[in-house]
């Protein structure tokens, strides 16, 4: 069975080198959800400005759209998305089952250190703490902590998928 894995945490956690990485040793494309934000939201992300639920809504329907294309041609695929809040993962979930959400997870001075560290994301270090005030942990999530190497988080994700498939 075809099968969806979201990668899902705050801005900055890693889910772009974690979701490249997994693709490249489960063969599943990997669809990072930054690129298909509408200009709008990269422009106030950009300014330093959160976005709120209605700048997210047509964002969270877009990659639900991929997901579901991608599951009803029965391919398996990544996406990288922060879905932070659980009416966001219900969004992406779409009551199908077959999509699944790990929960990279890290302490705030950890992430904002890497978010510092990058210069090429619209994304803001200053709005990290937005992020953490929005989240609403999973309950029905593999959680994976960060402090780790990427091919060890991997490697987990990939224990944790063959025990449940």
């Amino acid at each position: 069975m075809a099968t969806a894995i979201v990668l899902m945490g705050v801005s900055g956690c890693g889910k772009t080198s974690v979701g490249e990485a997994l693709s490249e040793k489960l063969g599943w494309p990997f669809y990072d959800g930054d690129d298909f934000h509408p200009q709008a939201n990269i422009s106030k992300m950009a300014q330093g400005v959160p976005l709120d639920d209605d700048d997210r809504q047509p964002w969270l329907e877009r990659l639900h759209a991929l997901i579901a294309e991608q599951l009803d041609a029965g391919q398996s695929l990544i996406v990288a998305c922060s879905a932070l809040k659980e009416s966001y993962r219900q969004i992406l979930q779409g009551g199908r089952e077959e999509v699944k959400f790990v929960h990279l997870t890290g302490s705030f001075d950890l992430i904002f250190a890497r978010m510092k560290a990058r210069s090429d994301h619209y994304m803001k270090a200053e709005m990290l703490q937005s992020q953490f005030a929005d989240l609403e942990p999973p309950r029905n999530a593999l959680s994976v902590p960060i402090d780790q190497p990427v091919i060890a988080i991997v490697e987990g994700i990939c224990e944790h998928i063959a025990a449940t498939l």
